[in-house]
Parts: C-alpha cells; sequence; structure tokens
C-alpha cells in the first residue's frame, strides 16, 4: 500500500540565498495585489466614515441655522423637563386673541436653564418667548418641537 516515493531535496529559501540587485533604471516590482474582500471592507469602511460625517455636518447645521426667528405671547400651561438622552424643558403656551376665543395651544422646547428657571418664575402671567425654529432636525433627541425659545419677558397688561 505505502510506496517509498524519494523526499523532495530542499530548495535554498530567499533568505539564505540573497537576491540580485536590480539593474540601474530598472523599474521596481509591482505591489501584491489585494482581494477582493480585503477591498470591499476598505471600501465599506471608508462608507461608513463619510456618511457619519456626513450625519453630523448635517445635524450641526440644522442646529446653528435658523429658519425663522419670532415672539409668541400668552400664558405657559404645561412646563416639564424631558428627555432619554439629553433632557430638554418642554412646554405649551396658550395664546390667547381674543376674550371668549379659544386659546390655541403652542408647544415649545428651552435648551438653557436659566431660560428655564425664569419661565417657571413666571408661571401664570401672561409672558412673551422669543424662539427661534429649526427646520429639519434629524431626531427628538434634541427637543421634541422646532421651536426653541431663546429669552422670555413678562407682559404687562
Amino acid at each position: 500500500m505505502w510506496q517509498n516515493t524519494p523526499m523532495p531535496t530542499p530548495t535554498p529559501t530567499s533568505s539564505s540565498v540573497p537576491s540580485p540587485a536590480p539593474a540601474p533604471g530598472a523599474k521596481p516590482a509591482p505591489a501584491p495585489k489585494r482581494g477582493v474582500a480585503s477591498r470591499l471592507r476598505r471600501t465599506l469602511f471608508f462608507s461608513v466614515v463619510a456618511l457619519a460625517l456626513l450625519l453630523v455636518a448635517y445635524t450641526w447645521f440644522v442646529l446653528t441655522w435658523s429658519y425663522s426667528r419670532g415672539e409668541r405671547a400668552g400664558f405657559v400651561q404645561k412646563f416639564s423637563k424631558k428627555g432619554v438622552v439629553f433632557k430638554t424643558w418642554e412646554g405649551e403656551l396658550l395664546m390667547v386673541t381674543l376674550p371668549g376665543v379659544m386659546p390655541e395651544r403652542w408647544e415649545f422646547t428651552v435648551h438653557d436653564d436659566a431660560v428655564a428657571a425664569r419661565i417657571n418664575a413666571l408661571m401664570g402671567k401672561r409672558i412673551s418667548l422669543s424662539y427661534d425654529q429649526h427646520v429639519g432636525v434629524p431626531t427628538s433627541i434634541f427637543g421634541e418641537t422646532g421651536f426653541f425659545v431663546t429669552s422670555v419677558r413678562e407682559v404687562k397688561e
């Protein structure tokens, strides 16, 4: 069953035999080609990094650029601190145009704790809220509404 075959003679390895020096002016040997899986992994990695950078840039732009600015006056009906990741103050302002008319409810978000403390101090009084409207915020982590209140003042009757 078993055949006696001669063992191959060992050949000298590249580490034991010095390689000849390249001729002057000769082109260097080409680099070994990468496999398809390696190229695919590299392309996928850079695509994910580029997508993440685009998402960060878009979020920064949306949160710093204001679509509109304005003021609304009324009475704060509800005001509480909410959030899973970032805690923000969320509230409702009842805007009354004429006595006897159903008030319009306006929801807003406050990021600044000093502004939130001022709104809490003026609760029950007629106030005016200055706000910036941000359109296209990609998630509700930064607030439940697109209306971010920047300042508050009491309205004297």
